[in-house]
């Protein structure tokens, strides 16, 4: 790699997939220059420029070339920066199916029905959506028993691409714990899930990057009332 690399990530400090990259970032050892996005504000030209399509963060510049969609980007990190640091994604192919598998459960059928939970005005919404969340969670107990086969994660000894894409999430569960009275990952229920979450949290790499729980769960008490509010005006 020559050393004028530059690399550039977008995002906004409590979005879980912005969290991905940093991980990956951190992992692989690489600088980087952070800008921080206003997303209830006016979005900044290089997002627009960078991402056009969703106007949304992440957004990794790598050398001005824009790689979009956090998990895109945590494979496009392991790929570029193969020879610095562990391997994000499993060396065998089925492993690595499996990593995608699962990380695509996480955010398009189990990521979808906690949000569906905690914005929806409707009693009977709420509840089917939790219990798809709860059972969720049954099945990526499951999961874990399987794939970490009695390693401390998902990516066996170390932090892999699934540990980044659910522990991301795990960020906004504790947060939700904080503020309301619902513990979603319970000790009784998913024991390995539970033990894995407070692993990874307290992992050096995560940490460092990771934002303040009680400062994530202040910002989404905020956002509850202006949603609130905004759903009451229309």
């Amino acid at each position: 790699m020559g050393e004028r690399e530059e690399v550039k990530l977008l995002g906004v400090w409590y979005s879980p997939y912005a969290i991905r990259p940093k991980i990956a970032l951190r992992l692989k050892s690489v600088d980087y220059d952070y800008v921080e996005e206003d997303l209830f504000g006016s979005k900044s030209e290089l997002l627009l420029k960078s991402n056009p399509l969703h106007k949304k963060v992440p957004v990794l510049l790598h050398n001005n070339k824009p790689i979009v969609e956090s998990l895109n980007i945590v494979e496009y990190i392991d790929e570029t920066w193969n020879s610095s640091g562990p391997s994000i994604l499993p060396s065998h192919p089925h492993d690595r199916a499996l990593a995608r598998f699962w990380s695509d459960f996480v955010d398009n059928k189990w990521f979808p029905a906690l949000r569906v939970a905690a914005i929806t005005k409707s009693e009977d919404t709420k509840a089917k959506a939790m219990e798809e969340v709860e059972e969720g969670l049954l099945q990526l107990e499951d999961a874990f028993v399987s794939i970490s086969k009695g390693k401390p994660f998902f990516g066996g000894e170390a932090i892999g691409f699934m540990d980044i894409c659910f522990g991301s999430l795990v960020v906004l569960l504790k947060a939700r714990e904080k503020f309301k009275a619902e513990k979603l990952l319970d000790e009784s229920k998913t024991p390995s899930l539970c033990k894995w979450a407070d692993r990874f949290l307290s992992d050096e790499t995560v940490k460092n990057v990771v934002p303040e729980i009680d400062k994530v769960a202040e910002f989404l008490q905020e956002l509850e009332v202006r949603v609130q509010s905004a759903a009451s005006r229309s």
